[in-house]
């Protein structure tokens, strides 16, 4: 069984913590804040857009270590899961890397590309797996999408588009800053750039039209160029400062014999289904697929999962590899480069 250190105990801390308790193959065995509160299990303060609050937990069994340097010192640690400001990232990486230990970091992978593209040779130089918790492919309605895709149930991929859209979000601290964390793209869309990747693979360029708030897009449509295979693919994310809808994303693509859709909002604080994953096939009337749980906090252990089964197998993950969120991350940028310039930008 790998053990595993999870690194701040935030929103996200929180969440991986409750899908450890769920995950088989990997043990919980440590932690590190910097909050002397939260080292003494008091996790009351932590709440997000979804799943339980925080409450007093039980470390009995958990090592709560004041410092980084201390955690990376136990030998019995395999994997460390870095939950912390993306500006974090690679400082932390790198270090958990040169210590010998696998790692798992909250997406993205870093704000740099140069950044990510340093881990992933660090990894490589010592055998170690370097994994990015994208955690969208598996929310089961694009879990299904992914699967439906690869299987060719519906024929070949045509293309199709993806939305992201939240109100200005206050509530994070330095959302709009390059240097701390990224703006929209680099905190929000940087799912569906990941998630396109996936599916369709990496474009040869990308057009993008939007606003820039500072250094920073703050809302764009982009055009994912694909001339070999002819998808048309396109995304649109970023903020609008209208609170009465706090977070949209869905997405429609299109398959030869089908097309897949699905949208959800947050409309006034409640949580509203406008339509659920359905299929429209080239005949016949649309069929709406059975799925799993909803529930958020699964996503994540489903993540786990294929963490625990990467490292079981030595086979790094196809979906939660570094290549694939350094390659996300550069559609990022190059996303960013091409509304500043307002013209196309080849990939």
């Amino acid at each position: 069984m790998a053990k595993v250190g999870v690194v701040g105990i935030g929103f996200m801390g929180w969440i991986h913590y409750l899908a450890y308790k769920k995950v088989r193959g990997l043990d919980l065995a440590a932690i590190h804040t910097r909050s002397p509160k939260k080292l003494q299990g008091d996790w009351r303060g932590i709440k997000g857009n979804f799943g339980p609050p925080g409450e007093v937990v039980n470390l009995k069994n958990i090592a709560a270590h004041e410092t980084y340097e201390a955690m990376l010192a136990d030998d019995s640690l395999d994997l460390i899961d870095i939950c912390l400001a993306p500006n974090q990232h690679f400082e932390f990486a790198l270090a958990a890397l040169k210590a010998g230990k696998h790692v798992l970091i909250e997406k993205p992978i870093t704000l740099e590309v140069s950044q990510a593209k340093k881990l992933q040779q660090e990894a490589a130089k010592r055998s170690l797996q370097l994994l990015t918790a994208h955690v969208l492919p598996f929310f089961v309605e694009f879990n299904y999408l992914l699967k439906v895709a690869r299987e060719g149930k519906f024929g070949k991929l045509l293309g199709g588009n993806f939305r992201r859209v939240i109100s200005n979000p206050t509530w994070i601290p330095d959302f709009f800053d390059p240097d701390k964390v990224g703006g929209p793209l680099l905190d929000l869309h940087i799912h569906d750039a990941h998630f396109i990747r996936l599916l369709f693979g990496m474009p040869e360029g990308v057009s993008s039209v939007g606003r820039m708030r500072g250094e920073v897009v703050e809302y764009c449509t982009t055009q994912f160029e694909y001339p070999t295979e002819n998808y048309a693919v396109t995304a649109t994310t970023g903020v609008l400062n209208q609170p009465a809808r706090a977070f949209a994303h869905g997405f429609e693509v299109h398959f030869e014999q089908a097309t897949v859709m699905f949208d959800f909002a947050v409309i006034d604080d409640e949580p509203r289904l406008i339509m659920p994953l359905t299929v429209m096939p080239a005949k016949g009337k649309s069929k709406v697929p059975k799925l799993k749980s909803g529930d958020p906090v699964d996503a994540f252990v489903q993540e786990l999962k294929e963490v625990n089964a990467s490292l079981e197998s030595g086979q790094t993950s196809d979906i939660l590899g570094g290549d694939l969120a350094v390659d996300a991350l550069v559609l990022c940028h190059k996303q960013a480069e091409s509304v500043a310039k307002g013209k196309r930008v080849k990939v």
